[in-house]
């Protein structure tokens, strides 16, 4: 029987205009009522999925900033933040190099130093508590940092996600949409969220379900027994997980939690 549902949001769950679809609260009501835990699992920030979810906030487990940080009902369950002593060289190699625009993901607050359009136009979009700052240097120690979101003025997939990963040893950078890489702890990852959410709600492992679109949502769809991508997704992922359903703009996720609601009434999961 599943237990617990995570999914991915931008090109998961949202529509291309980041919408949320308008029956997905009355649907988390039903999962909740058959005692299915719901989680949506994002590279955005805690303030912003609260914002997001707001009807429904105090029954989801929040899956924050790729896996660095999972709340639960206003309580912080895990975090995994950048050494602070890695962060500034991080900084200085991403502004070293050309079409790239960094910012700080802090536990409560995200920090950009650019103010060029659409970047800062995305940044506020995605980041509920977003502070413009002289120079992010001066942000290290002042929270923990949960990753350094980096915008790509060229797609991401053919520019910084080939030439950060050797300048940035020692830390993890993946993909996170198609103009967007993160920088992050090496071990922080939603696969590293669902273990303690598993561990926390004490969850076998084909007791889960997630969905996902790109590959930061690779380790959290291996940790779930039940894991599907959108036919929008990624090609590679969507050639590693194999189960395709819908895109998101035909409402996939929609359809599939309906589906699992149905049979989870019925008795067949």
């Amino acid at each position: 029987m599943i237990r617990f549902i995570a999914t991915d949001l931008d090109g998961t769950l949202l529509n291309e205009k980041k919408e949320l679809p308008g029956e997905i609260f009355g649907l988390i009501g039903q999962l909740n009522d058959l005692g299915i835990l719901f989680a949506p699992a994002s590279g955005r920030q805690y303030a912003n999925l609260r914002k997001l979810f707001a009807p429904v906030k105090d029954e989801l487990v929040f899956i924050c900033e790729n896996g660095a940080l999972v709340k639960y009902r206003g309580k912080t369950l895990f975090t995994d933040p950048i050494p602070n002593e890695r962060i500034k060289a991080a900084l200085d190699e991403i502004r070293a190099l050309p079409n790239l625009f960094p910012m700080l993901c802090g536990v409560d607050f995200a920090y950009i130093e650019n103010t060029e359009m659409p970047f800062f136009e995305y940044a506020m979009l995605s980041y509920t508590n977003c502070m413009k700052v002289h120079s992010l240097d001066e942000v290290i120690g002042r929270e923990e940092i949960c990753k350094i979101a980096v915008w790509d003025s060229l797609a991401a997939a053919d520019h910084c996600i080939k030439v950060l990963p050797q300048r940035l040893p020692g830390l993890r950078t993946i993909l996170s949409g198609f103009d967007w890489c993160d920088v992050s702890s090496p071990t922080a990852n939603k696969g590293e969220a669902i273990r303690v959410i598993r561990k926390e709600f004490s969850l076998g492992k084909e007791e889960c379900a997630a969905f996902g679109d790109h590959m930061n949502d690779y380790e959290m769809l291996l940790e779930c027994g039940n894991a599907f991508v959108t036919e929008n997704a990624y090609p590679p992922l969507k050639k590693l997980i194999g189960r395709v359903i819908p895109s998101n703009e035909e409402g996939g996720v929609i359809t599939a939690l309906r589906r699992m609601i149905a049979e989870a009434k019925g008795g067949r999961i």
